[in-house]
């Protein structure tokens, strides 16, 4: 018995890390936005209240799931022919929150098309109690996969919330490091910002199939996560493929210097 609930732990800990993932993408982005010398104490305060109300949610989850599943919200039948659903309380909050994020990852990238002029006088750091209440929330719309899953694999309350205790902490201890690396190599920012599109878009399919949706009596089927992982597989390739032509480019270009001589010769 004790070498199952050891082997069901294990099991747990991956699963946090393996869903973890956009979690980890999207604190790490979003800590950017507070004042430099806070941004730690932002990541790791926002992640720690998370995994309290993470366990929370699970003792709320395990006594009263069915409520959580219970249909609240149906749409009216007069507009069966363009939109139908029927939703309840998980549905709208995986439904908020995949619309969240995908506003977040456009206004980022929007602001990072803008002239320099305009960025150096929009780039303002984001008020600290703000920024930690966003990873909070997002962070318990994230969990509801973990924890659901965590459920269908084992009914002994200690086990999951000693797994969620184990993936904050490396959740923690890992959101430096991806923050650190994303502050060295700025180039990746986009790529981070396309990858934190996706998730969102995957959090709209799945909250659109919980909740029965149909636009023109077509079903919201919602994105596997093999696909999900294949396009994020394909991104990052896109991305890396991009970065090394740019740098054959760049060296392969004669230099300016050479360049403005030639003008001065020719004229």
């Amino acid at each position: 018995m004790l070498l199952e609930n050891i082997l069901t732990l294990l099991m747990l800990i991956m699963l946090q890390a393996v869903l973890g993932f956009d979690n980890l993408l999207y604190i790490s982005l979003e800590s950017k936005r507070a004042p430099e010398p806070k941004r730690a104490m932002v990541r790791n305060l926002g992640i720690g209240i998370a995994m309290v109300l993470r366990i929370i949610l699970l003792f709320i989850l395990v006594n009263v799931i069915k409520f959580f599943q219970e249909p609240f919200l149906i749409v009216p039948e007069s507009w069966a022919s363009v939109v139908s659903g029927t939703f309840n309380i998980h549905s709208l909050i995986v439904l908020v929150g995949g619309g969240f994020i995908i506003y977040t990852a456009t206004k980022e990238i929007w602001h990072m098309m803008k002239p320099i002029e305009h960025e150096e006088i929009d780039q303002k750091p984001a008020s600290v109690n703000k920024i930690i209440t966003l990873i909070v929330v997002m962070n318990l719309v994230f969990s509801f996969d973990s924890i659901l899953s965590a459920m269908a694999l084992t009914d002994i309350f200690w086990i999951m919330a000693t797994a969620i205790v184990i993936g904050g902490v490396l959740m923690i201890w890992l959101a430096g490091k991806v923050s650190r690396f994303l502050e060295k190599n700025r180039m990746y920012e986009v790529l981070g910002l396309f990858i934190l599109f996706v998730v969102g878009v995957m959090l709209l399919t799945e909250g659109g199939h919980l909740g029965e949706l149909t636009f023109f009596g077509e079903h919201i089927t919602p994105m596997s996560k093999t696909t999900f992982y294949f396009v994020i597989a394909i991104l990052v390739i896109t991305e890396l493929v991009q970065s090394r032509y740019q740098k054959k480019l760049l060296a392969n270009s004669p230099p300016m210097a050479s360049l403005e001589e030639k003008e001065t010769e020719g004229k």
